[in-house]
């Protein structure tokens, strides 16, 4: 009995020190590796890359028919992470084009992150990508306007402000600005195109990002 207690509580350490071990996202990496092995992802795709507005965009590829896309976006990820993973999920893919939507969940996950660290990681990504693909085309999606994240509005405007001034004296680059045309007349979030979290879109608020990003896409 002894023997068989010692077993089970021996057991319960080796799962909690590999839970420890094992890093953030790192089953939606191995989820992105096990499509690639079951089907080979296309070549010289527009990578879309980020968290999880991306994410919850499945029908991605019906809003731009025509354009041969691979999405990469794993829920709840910052920039520090999509950094982390750079070779599982943008390098590997040799894109012909890359869209980033990722900073919101960085000022989400700590009061500590300013518009200007958002932006410092950003540049990192920008950095890191253009060491590997100095001639790709790069899309950066500004924050969005998300309801119940609208008291960080000030960090996520002053975010948008620095990518934009960055991105403007970048060669390749284009800077969507997707905050103003989800205001309502009030000046706040439209209620209509947000998901009951108020933070994911819904079809109506996918629309808009896809009215913005269509005329920017390479063929």
């Amino acid at each position: 009995m002894k023997k068989i207690k010692f077993t089970l509580i021996l057991l319960l350490l080796v799962n909690l020190l590999r839970a420890q071990q094992t890093p953030a996202f790192w089953s939606d990496i191995q989820n992105f590796k096990k499509q690639d092995s079951v089907q080979s992802p296309p070549q010289h795709a527009i990578l879309f890359v980020g968290s999880s507005s991306f994410t919850k965009w499945t029908d991605i590829q019906k809003y731009f028919p025509g354009y041969t896309i691979i999405n990469r976006g794993f829920g709840g990820s910052s920039l520090p992470d999509v950094i982390h993973y750079e070779n599982d999920v943008i390098f590997k893919y040799d894109p012909k084009q890359i869209v980033i939507y990722c900073g919101e969940n960085d000022i989400a996950g700590s009061s500590e992150v300013t518009g200007q660290i958002v932006f410092e990681r950003f540049e990192q990504l920008f950095k890191d990508i253009r060491a590997k693909y100095p001639k790709v085309p790069i899309i950066y999606i500004s924050m969005k306007p998300s309801p119940s994240r609208w008291s960080m509005k000030d960090k996520m405007m002053e975010g948008n402000k620095l990518i934009k001034k960055f991105l403007e004296m970048q060669k390749k680059t284009v800077f969507v600005n997707v905050w103003n045309s989800m205001l309502g007349p009030d000046g706040k979030p439209k209620p209509d195109i947000f998901i009951e979290d108020k933070l994911h879109m819904n079809a109506k608020g996918y629309a808009i990002w896809q009215k913005k990003l269509q005329p920017l896409l390479v063929k």
